[in-house]
């Protein structure tokens, strides 16, 4: 009976692992469609800026052309289950918001297997110091920071804040926002069929997930949760939420009506923000972080 339902479990995850892999390669065929229909005006693009000396210290910035009082900044870290995505595919998410007044830095980072956590934050580390060193060279200020990611990415992001060793930040103190769409914040990968490649199995998530890092400080917390995610259980953003809080932290959980985990993310897109409430809520955010 044991050997059995065993059996049984393994052939469930590989079940679900095929189902999240197609979620993903949906949202890549979806995304490839969306990027050909952004605005082309009120923005400029640095393609292929190397924050570091791997082929993935690679970012793209999007230099809005009516900036916001501040010039505020939005380093933007894709999802992926840390084992996919290109900075390419997220056009969208540039556009969308380098018209809205804000540039946008969107970042590659090394991807699993070859590199396990915590090489991801590693690398956006090496990013955000980057920008912060050459900010005049190419024309951004890093005095207003927005993080924003979505899965994986959101995990990124957070983890920056919030680490067994922390990170040496020379922006931290102007970090105004850190946004997590759908983000895995306080999980047990042992075993998981997505992303199990992403992480030492032979460590405890207690040692890794930011949940068990958090330290007081001045930054806003929005923590985005699609109402019909079947990735990321909302639990990952209510703990998070919750430890926080019990830190003094400012935290909003911010629940967006008719998206899943994949769709959440699409929703940001031009040609979809109008019916959904996702990029509304992230630009009230920001205003309120900035204010």
């Amino acid at each position: 009976m044991g050997s059995k339902l065993n059996l049984q479990q393994v052939k469930h995850k590989l079940a679900v692992a095929r189902e999240r892999y197609k979620e993903f390669r949906v949202y890549d065929l979806g995304t490839y469609a969306v990027n050909r229909f952004i605005a082309k005006t009120g923005y400029r693009i640095q393609h292929d800026v190397s924050y570091g000396e791997a082929a993935r210290h690679s970012l793209d910035l999007y230099l809005t052309e009516q900036p916001r009082q501040g010039q505020p900044l939005i380093v933007f870290v894709h999802g992926g289950a840390w084992s996919h995505g290109d900075k390419k595919d997220y056009r969208f998410v540039g556009e969308a918001f380098a018209t809205e007044g804000f540039d946008v830095a969107v970042i590659n980072y090394h991807l699993a297997p070859s590199h396990i956590f915590p090489s991801s934050i590693d690398d956006l580390s090496l990013a955000l110091n980057y920008l912060h060193a050459q900010q005049q060279q190419h024309q951004i200020s890093t005095q207003n920071i927005v993080l924003l990611g979505h899965s994986a990415g959101a995990f990124n992001v957070m983890s920056a804040l919030y680490h067994p060793t922390p990170y040496a930040l020379d922006c931290k103190a102007n970090i105004r926002a850190a946004i997590g769409l759908a983000g895995p914040y306080h999980f047990d990968y042992k075993g998981d069929p997505l992303c199990a490649d992403a992480f030492d199995q032979c460590l405890h998530y207690s040692h890794v997930m930011p949940y068990y890092f958090v330290e007081a400080n001045s930054i806003k917390h929005y923590l985005f949760v699609a109402a019909n995610d079947t990735i990321v259980h909302p639990k990952n953003a209510l703990d998070f939420d919750q430890a926080l809080k019990a830190k003094g932290n400012h935290s909003v959980i911010v629940n967006i009506a008719r998206t899943g985990h994949i769709s959440l993310m699409g929703s940001v897109a031009h040609l979809f923000s109008r019916y959904f409430a996702t990029k509304k809520q992230i630009l009230a955010a920001i205003d309120e972080a900035l204010a």
